[in-house]
C-alpha cells in the first residue's frame, strides 16, 4: 500500500507539470463569481486525473484517500498556489451525506456532476436566529400531496449566488433536533431570492436567501423525515482537514509581512518579536495537525477544535501585524492590497467553520468534562 508520502509525491509532481486554467488562483473554500469559470475547468481536471474527491469511495470516482493522503493534497495545493478542489461543499459536505443518507437515484443523478465540477452547491443551515444553534432553525417545509413547500430565510450561505443546488435543513416536526429534516434544492426553483452580502474587502462570498413558497418534490427528502440532525452533523469539521494548508498560507503570508516593513525600514524590535511569535503559532497549528492526522483523529474530533481556534488566533494575529508592517500605507495603497485584504477578513475566522464560543463549549464537555452549557 502507497504511503501518504507517496501519495505527496505523486501529487506534487502532476502540480508541477499541469497547466492551469486562465485566472486560477487559490481562492480557498468558496469561489467569488469571478473564479467560478476557472474553478469549475480545475475540478474537471483534478476529476481526470484522480484527484478530485479523493475520500469518496473508488466506486463513485474517488479514491478512498486516507486522511493523511487527504491533508497532504490539501497541503500541496497550498504550496502550489492552487484551490484543492472547486468548492467546499459539493464535494466535502453534501457528497458523502448524499452517500450516506440519500436514495440510489439521488445518488446516481448528483454525485457525479459534484465530482466534475459541473454542479456548484451551498449550505442551507444558518437562519438569523439559528447560526451556531442548529436546533432552532424555523425554516418550515411543509408536506403537501405532491411534495413540500418551503417558507423561510437562511442567511452567511457562502456561493448561493452561484449554486446549482443547496443542502438545506428545515423543520417538518416540532421543536428541538428531532423536528429537522434535510433537503436537497435546485437553486433555480421558483420562490428563491438570493441577496449577495457585500464584505468588509469587497467581495460578496456570503449571501442571504429567501425561500417563499418553494416546492419541492418528495424525492428532495434527504434520509427519512426528522433526520435532519444526523445529516447536520454529519457535515461538520470536514473542512478543518486542510489547517495544514492553511498553515502553508499563513507562512507565505509572513513572508509577506516581512517584505512590506523591511521596505518602509518598519522592521524593528517590536515587530521582528510579533512575526516570531505568529511564526511559533503557525508551527504550533501545523505540527499539532500533523499529529492527529498521524493518531488518527477524525475531522469532527475535539482535538480539531483546539486547531480550530489556534487557526483562528494566529490568522488574526498576522492580519494585524500586516498593518503594522504597512503603517500609514494601509490606508489605501494598492499595491499591498493582500495585506490590507487579510486583515479585513481576519476577524471572519472567529465564526466560519464553526465559532470560537462554540469551540471551547466542545473542549469544556468532551475534554474537561464540565457541565453543559445551560439552555435559556
Amino acid at each position: 500500500m502507497a504511503s501518504a508520502d507517496d501519495f505527496r509525491a505523486e501529487a506534487r509532481a502532476w502540480l508541477a507539470q499541469t497547466p492551469r486554467p486562465e485566472g486560477l488562483h487559490d481562492y480557498g473554500p468558496t469561489p467569488t463569481p469571478g473564479d467560478i469559470t476557472a474553478g469549475r475547468a480545475w475540478q474537471a481536471q483534478l476529476a481526470d486525473a484522480g484527484f478530485a474527491c479523493l475520500h469518496w469511495p473508488v466506486d463513485r470516482g474517488g479514491r478512498d484517500a486516507t486522511v493523511a493522503e487527504q491533508a497532504a493534497f490539501a497541503e500541496e495545493c497550498a504550496l502550489a498556489g492552487v484551490p484543492r478542489q472547486f468548492h467546499l461543499v459539493g464535494p466535502d459536505l453534501a457528497g458523502p451525506v448524499l452517500m450516506a443518507y440519500g436514495t440510489p437515484t439521488q445518488c446516481d443523478t448528483l454525485l457525479e456532476p459534484i465530482r466534475t465540477g459541473e454542479h456548484f452547491w451551498c449550505q442551507l443551515f444558518s437562519e438569523p436566529g439559528a447560526g451556531s444553534d442548529l436546533a432552532a432553525v424555523r425554516t418550515r417545509a411543509v408536506a403537501t400531496e405532491d411534495g413540500w413547500v418551503v417558507d423561510g430565510q437562511k442567511v452567511w450561505t457562502s456561493g448561493a449566488a452561484d449554486a446549482d443546488y443547496g443542502l438545506l435543513l428545515a423543520r417538518t416536526g416540532g421543536p428541538g433536533h428531532a423536528g429537522l429534516s434535510a433537503f436537497v434544492v435546485a437553486m433555480d426553483t421558483p420562490g428563491i431570492t438570493v441577496r449577495p452580502l457585500q464584505q468588509m474587502n469587497g467581495e460578496s462570498k456570503f449571501n442571504e436567501v429567501f425561500l417563499d413558497g418553494v416546492q419541492l418534490p418528495k424525492d428532495a427528502l434527504v434520509g427519512a423525515e426528522g433526520q435532519g440532525w444526523a445529516v447536520a452533523t454529519a457535515t461538520l469539521g470536514r473542512e478543518r482537514l486542510s489547517l495544514g494548508s492553511n498553515a502553508v498560507g499563513m507562512l507565505k503570508a509572513l513572508d509577506e509581512v516581512v517584505t512590506a516593513a523591511r521596505q518602509r525600514g518598519r522592521l524593528d524590535e517590536h515587530v521582528r518579536g510579533e512575526v516570531v511569535d505568529a511564526w511559533l503559532g503557525v508551527w504550533l497549528l501545523r505540527t499539532t495537525w500533523e499529529r492527529a492526522i498521524a493518531e488518527g483523529t477524525p475531522p469532527g474530533g475535539a482535538a480539531f477544535s483546539v486547531l480550530k481556534m489556534i487557526s483562528t488566533r494566529t490568522y488574526q494575529a498576522i492580519g494585524d501585524l500586516g498593518m503594522e508592517a504597512l503603517g500609514l500605507d494601509a490606508l489605501g495603497s494598492e499595491h499591498d492590497e493582500p495585506l490590507v485584504d487579510r486583515m479585513l477578513v481576519a476577524h471572519a475566522q472567529t465564526i466560519l467553520g464553526g465559532t470560537t464560543e462554540i469551540q471551547r463549549n466542545i473542549l469544556g464537555e468532551r475534554i474537561l468534562g464540565l457541565p453543559r452549557e445551560p439552555k435559556p
